[in-house]
């Protein structure tokens, strides 16, 4: 295990500098300066500026500046908010996303997992048809639209929710079904047909010859091995909810992670883009090999490439 572990942190490595050099390489591409609004100013003053944050220098001594940053994990002063550094705006953000995206993962995992297992139990009957067709609808309908259509009805037709801002937990709770809904039709996708297939397998029927009641059987084996499918999709899941849903942030002003991410693309805040794209793939990245391990322990017959049998 411990020889699989390193070998993946090595990978890891490898794979941040390819996502560091990349996003360096195409920031450089990009037409436009960080400085665009400011073009009013002399050029003596846009000069000035560039010396500061290092734009003025070859581009190998900015790369080199990136990599070092990304080493230390200290990207700069934000080129766009002035007197805040891209840390300081990741650590205020940061929480914000992460309640948020605890908040959708466990009502994605619970209303898709809920979803899945009823529509497999009572397989091409009614609450299959209801439950697959809740599943699509989430599936098909884009969270924007989604958001949307949630804000007019539940927020400013019916005011049971606020329609936007982020002063405590009732204004969590709309946000996080937008986010979740999606996610949650595929995990019910995955485990209505991973269930399906374990149903036919040796170890349930011998458990219901035995006289284990349905949902008995469901919860003390059937439901163990067919989370296999979903476990793999919450890799990706985990980091893309923790770090916060670009779209759904900005409809509902919300000042997380993916609100600032946004934002210094289109403001060609370099650093903060740097700094932003590092901290999602760290958290990316580690969620894989997170769900790698976590297989092993749902199903101890798994044995990771490199661990000791």
């Amino acid at each position: 295990m411990l020889k699989y572990i390193f070998k993946r942190f090595v990978y890891i490595l490898i794979a941040l500098f390819i996502i560091v050099s990349a996003t360096f390489f195409l920031m450089k591409l990009a037409p436009g300066s960080p400085f665009a609004s400011e073009r009013s100013f002399p050029p003596q003053i846009e000069e000035q500026l560039n010396a500061k944050y290092g734009l003025d220098n070859p581009w190998y001594i900015q790369y080199k500046d990136y990599l070092v940053d990304t080493v230390t994990f200290d990207f700069g002063e934000s080129m766009k908010y002035k007197g805040r550094s891209t840390n300081d705006i990741i650590s205020e953000s940061f929480p914000i996303s992460l309640t948020l995206g605890i908040e959708a993962m466990i009502l994605a995992i619970g209303m898709g997992v809920l979803l899945g297992v009823i529509a497999s139990l009572y397989h091409n009957r009614f609450p299959d048809y209801l439950a697959s067709t809740i599943a699509v609808l989430g599936i098909s309908v884009p969270s924007f639209i989604l958001a949307g259509l949630m804000q007019y009805f539940l927020a400013f037709k019916l005011n049971l929710f606020p329609v936007s801002g982020w002063k405590g937990f009732i204004y969590s709770i709309l946000p996080a079904f937008a986010i979740a809904i999606t996610h949650a039709g595929f995990i019910a996708k995955l485990t209505r047909s991973s269930m399906l297939e374990q149903k036919n397998s040796d170890y349930v029927k011998m458990a219901r010859a035995k006289g284990l009641g349905k949902w008995t059987t469901v919860f003390r084996h059937t439901l163990r091995n067919a989370l296999l499918p979903v476990v793999t999709y919450l890799g990706p899941l985990t980091a893309g909810v923790v770090t916060g849903s670009f779209i759904i942030e900005q409809i509902f002003a919300i000042p997380g992670l993916g609100k600032h991410f946004v934002t210094s693309i289109t403001n060609r805040d370099y650093t903060v883009i740097m700094g932003t794209t590092v901290f999602y793939s760290i958290i990316l990245l580690f969620a894989v090999l997170i769900v790698d391990i976590l297989y092993s322990v749902i199903d101890p017959r798994i044995k990771l490439k490199g661990a000791k049998k």
